[in-house]
Protein backbone atom coordinates (compact mmCIF):
# COMPACT_ATOMS: atom_id res chain seq x y z
CA UNK A 1 0.00 0.00 0.00
CA UNK A 2 1.28 3.39 -1.08
CA UNK A 3 1.17 5.53 2.17
CA UNK A 4 2.30 9.12 3.31
CA UNK A 5 4.33 9.49 6.12
CA UNK A 6 0.75 10.90 8.41
CA UNK A 7 -1.48 8.38 6.74
CA UNK A 8 1.06 5.56 8.51
CA UNK A 9 0.97 7.31 11.25
CA UNK A 10 -2.80 7.70 11.83
CA UNK A 11 -2.99 3.72 10.89
CA UNK A 12 -0.53 2.82 13.55
CA UNK A 13 -3.43 5.03 15.75
CA UNK A 14 -5.81 2.31 14.62
CA UNK A 15 -7.77 5.29 12.75
CA UNK A 16 -9.11 3.40 9.50
CA UNK A 17 -12.65 2.74 8.70
CA UNK A 18 -13.25 0.64 4.97
CA UNK A 19 -16.31 -0.38 5.89
CA UNK A 20 -17.23 1.42 2.54
CA UNK A 21 -14.09 0.74 0.56
CA UNK A 22 -13.39 -1.19 -2.52
CA UNK A 23 -10.30 -1.88 -4.93
CA UNK A 24 -10.77 -1.76 -8.71
CA UNK A 25 -7.99 -1.80 -11.26
CA UNK A 26 -7.12 0.87 -13.56
CA UNK A 27 -4.67 1.21 -16.18
CA UNK A 28 -2.85 -1.95 -15.06
CA UNK A 29 -2.55 -1.05 -11.74
CA UNK A 30 -4.28 -1.91 -8.41
CA UNK A 31 -6.34 1.11 -6.57
CA UNK A 32 -8.43 1.25 -3.27
CA UNK A 33 -11.21 3.66 -3.25
CA UNK A 34 -13.34 5.27 -0.72
CA UNK A 35 -11.25 4.00 2.40
CA UNK A 36 -11.21 6.54 4.79
CA UNK A 37 -7.83 7.25 7.17
CA UNK A 38 -8.65 9.74 9.86
CA UNK A 39 -6.51 12.96 10.06
CA UNK A 40 -3.49 12.62 12.22
CA UNK A 41 -3.64 14.98 15.06
CA UNK A 42 -0.27 16.28 15.06
CA UNK A 43 0.39 16.52 11.21
CA UNK A 44 -0.19 20.07 11.51
CA UNK A 45 -0.34 21.65 7.56
CA UNK A 46 1.27 18.25 6.24
CA UNK A 47 -1.70 16.08 6.46
CA UNK A 48 -3.61 14.11 4.23
CA UNK A 49 -6.64 14.05 3.00
CA UNK A 50 -9.02 11.56 4.34
CA UNK A 51 -10.68 10.18 1.51
CA UNK A 52 -8.24 9.75 -1.31
CA UNK A 53 -7.26 7.02 -3.33
CA UNK A 54 -4.46 5.07 -2.48
CA UNK A 55 -2.44 2.93 -5.25
CA UNK A 56 -2.01 -1.03 -3.37
CA UNK A 57 1.40 -2.52 -4.67
CA UNK A 58 1.02 -6.04 -6.01
CA UNK A 59 2.32 -8.17 -8.96
CA UNK A 60 1.12 -7.55 -12.63
CA UNK A 61 0.04 -10.98 -12.67
CA UNK A 62 -1.64 -10.91 -9.40
CA UNK A 63 -3.45 -7.92 -10.26
CA UNK A 64 -4.53 -9.95 -13.80
CA UNK A 65 -6.18 -12.93 -12.15
CA UNK A 66 -7.92 -10.85 -10.08
CA UNK A 67 -8.95 -8.73 -13.13
CA UNK A 68 -10.31 -11.49 -14.87
CA UNK A 69 -12.20 -12.10 -11.82
CA UNK A 70 -14.23 -9.22 -11.45
CA UNK A 71 -14.91 -9.28 -14.74
CA UNK A 72 -17.34 -12.10 -14.25
CA UNK A 73 -20.92 -10.52 -12.85
CA UNK A 74 -21.82 -8.96 -9.38
CA UNK A 75 -18.20 -9.86 -8.39
CA UNK A 76 -16.21 -6.85 -6.55
CA UNK A 77 -12.79 -6.39 -4.04
CA UNK A 78 -13.33 -5.27 -1.11
CA UNK A 79 -10.82 -4.97 1.61
CA UNK A 80 -11.34 -7.27 4.59
CA UNK A 81 -8.79 -5.66 6.90
CA UNK A 82 -5.18 -3.06 7.17
CA UNK A 83 -2.48 -4.36 8.86
CA UNK A 84 1.68 -4.16 8.91
CA UNK A 85 4.02 -6.72 8.02
CA UNK A 86 7.79 -6.05 8.73
CA UNK A 87 6.66 -1.83 8.78
CA UNK A 88 4.79 -2.32 5.83
CA UNK A 89 0.80 -1.89 5.51
CA UNK A 90 -0.64 -3.84 3.85
CA UNK A 91 -4.29 -4.73 2.75
CA UNK A 92 -6.12 -8.31 2.64
CA UNK A 93 -8.57 -8.10 -0.28
CA UNK A 94 -11.34 -10.37 -1.07
CA UNK A 95 -13.29 -11.24 -3.74
CA UNK A 96 -17.27 -10.55 -3.01
CA UNK A 97 -20.13 -11.34 -4.98
CA UNK A 98 -23.12 -8.35 -4.06
CA UNK A 99 -26.75 -8.65 -2.56
CA UNK A 100 -29.61 -8.69 -5.15
CA UNK A 101 -32.64 -6.00 -4.49
CA UNK A 102 -34.91 -8.57 -3.64
CA UNK A 103 -32.39 -10.45 -1.07
CA UNK A 104 -31.60 -6.59 0.46
CA UNK A 105 -35.67 -6.31 0.85
CA UNK A 106 -36.33 -9.70 2.47
CA UNK A 107 -32.97 -8.94 5.19
CA UNK A 108 -34.83 -5.57 5.59
CA UNK A 109 -38.26 -7.63 6.64
CA UNK A 110 -36.28 -9.56 8.92
CA UNK A 111 -34.69 -7.11 10.98
CA UNK A 112 -37.90 -5.31 11.40
CA UNK A 113 -39.45 -8.50 12.83
CA UNK A 114 -37.12 -9.10 14.77
CA UNK A 115 -36.98 -5.31 15.98
CA UNK A 116 -40.62 -5.81 16.47
CA UNK A 117 -40.32 -9.04 18.66
CA UNK A 118 -37.62 -7.12 20.79
CA UNK A 119 -39.85 -4.14 21.54
CA UNK A 120 -42.69 -6.36 22.66
CA UNK A 121 -40.65 -8.51 24.88
CA UNK A 122 -39.50 -5.51 26.39
CA UNK A 123 -42.89 -3.71 26.50
CA UNK A 124 -44.14 -7.00 28.50
CA UNK A 125 -41.74 -7.48 31.15
CA UNK A 126 -41.83 -3.68 31.85
CA UNK A 127 -45.38 -3.90 32.81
Amino acid sequence: MVLRGTEVKALREGKANIREAYAQVQGGELWLENAHISEYNAGGPWNHSPLGTRKLLMHREEIRKLFSKTQVKGLTLIPLRIYFRNGRAKVELGLAKGKKDWDRRADERKKEADREVKDAMYQSRRR
